[in-house]
């Protein structure tokens, strides 16, 4: 608890500390930043090769947000991984985020990318809702594309990590037609648990948190019962507010805190293109494969 305290009090510092704290791209130069958001888009394409896709499904009727779902056989019941995207909330999209579906493919795993509508056009209370309508799409709609609701992974980069906590956090799933324990693991990696900090640094300026927001929607406030298999992932080079926001959610949680050195915020994810490291063994672990 005071590790949770101490996150939601950073909201009185001073703004240019949180600002340094929460800017990511620090982390990289202007070049190598996109140089890795281009390798993003470049290896998600080969996701498109692989047998037994299904594109552009919409997930939800209210928004008409849609997602991809990647190596599925029918009448074969795979557990699949939902990734969702990072970005602070208001940038990238599922074109940019299925880069781990041929290596998961290898081990018998399907992967759901789906979008969501970015801020400031939609709050941050949206977009949770929009990816928790896409686990209750999985859950009622998967099994006749081969997906074993059972084992339904969450995963998430930044903003995205953000997001798969607040899909273990619980609450929500009666109202969207789900069991509590809808979501078999999760894996946030480099995410965003304690939402207060950000409301005091430049990220306010387009995600215009309200207070309440900041009360339902951190999942440091809202911790998962019954607990929920999870590994919480960071890169080896993060700016600190990123360093105290795992720390304090693996802590408070009971996961296991992952650190993945020699990457950064952005390049940290892309291990997952490989079955070869700690960060997809973590993955393929809570699948269930190893």
């Amino acid at each position: 608890m005071d590790d949770i305290r101490a996150l939601a009090s950073e909201r009185l510092w001073d703004r240019a500390r949180l600002d340094a704290d929460y800017t990511a791209r620090t982390c990289v130069s202007a070049a190598e930043f996109e140089r890795i958001i281009g390798l993003y888009a470049e290896r998600s394409k080969a996701a498109l090769a692989l047998a037994g896709n299904h594109l552009a499904l919409r997930f939800d009727d209210l928004s008409h947000e849609r997602m991809d779902v990647f190596s599925t056989v029918p009448g074969q019941l795979r557990p699949v991984v939902l990734f969702i995207h990072g970005g602070y909330w208001r940038a990238l999209s599922r074109q940019h985020s299925a880069f781990m579906a041929p290596m998961l493919a290898e081990f018998g795993i399907a992967t759901a990318v789906p979008d969501y509508t970015l801020a400031p056009a939609a709050s941050l209370t949206e977009i949770t809702r929009q990816m928790r309508a896409a686990v209750a799409w999985l859950w009622q709609n998967g099994p006749a594309l081969g997906i074993d609701r059972s084992r339904i992974v969450v995963a998430g980069s930044s903003a995205g990590g953000h997001l798969a906590a607040a899909l273990v956090m619980p609450g929500w799933q009666a109202g969207f037609g789900l069991p509590e324990c809808a979501i078999r693991a999760a894996l946030p990696v480099s995410g965003l648990f304690e939402l207060a900090p950000l409301a005091s640094s430049h990220i306010q300026d387009w995600m215009r948190f309200t207070d309440a927001e900041l009360a339902a929607l951190s999942p440091l406030r809202h911790l998962p019962a019954p607990r929920v298999p999870m590994v919480v992932a960071l890169a080896g080079t993060e700016t600190a507010g990123f360093e105290r926001q795992s720390a304090a959610y693996a802590l408070a949680t009971g996961a296991d805190l992952l650190r993945i050195e020699g990457r950064n915020h952005f390049d940290v994810i892309l291990d997952l293109c490989s079955a070869q490291n700690a960060l997809s063994g973590a993955l393929l672990r809570l699948c269930g494969i190893r």
